[in-house]
């Protein structure tokens, strides 16, 4: 299968599912600030790793993570009345940390700014 149709499928899973976390799945132990990230299909169009990004606690995000797993196949089967495909893929849920990542680097960088311009204000200061 070619790259270019691996890339639309995995674009249209991931609005897909995510449309199905948002609207059909209820469980009291996902996080509300929860929405799929990425979703990569494999060549042979049988896997897919689903990443999730949660905003929460690391409980929160723990226990989402295991509610999504554990309606996976219920999941699959509503996603795969609005795609259709001779196979749909078996989805395995990841926590993606990459928000969390980018939070962490954004703060280092406000620190450092921040140091440099009290590190720029003493030095302009007479003795």
């Amino acid at each position: 299968m070619s790259e270019k149709r691996i890339k639309r499928l995995n674009s249209l899973l991931k609005e897909v599912i995510n449309e199905v976390v948002r609207d059909d799945v209820r469980n009291p132990n996902m996080a509300s600030l929860t929405s799929i990230s990425e979703v990569e299909v494999s060549k042979d169009l049988h896997h897919a790793k689903v990443y999730v990004s949660i905003i929460g606690s690391e409980k929160e995000r723990d226990a989402t993570l295991d509610a999504l797993q554990s309606a996976a196949g219920y999941i699959s089967v509503l996603s795969s009345k609005k795609v259709t495909l001779r196979y749909f893929p078996t989805l395995t849920f990841y926590l993606d940390s990459s928000v969390d990542r980018q939070m962490h680097i954004d703060s280092l960088l406000k620190k450092i700014h921040e140091d440099r311009k009290e590190k720029e204000g003493n030095e302009h200061e007479p003795s």
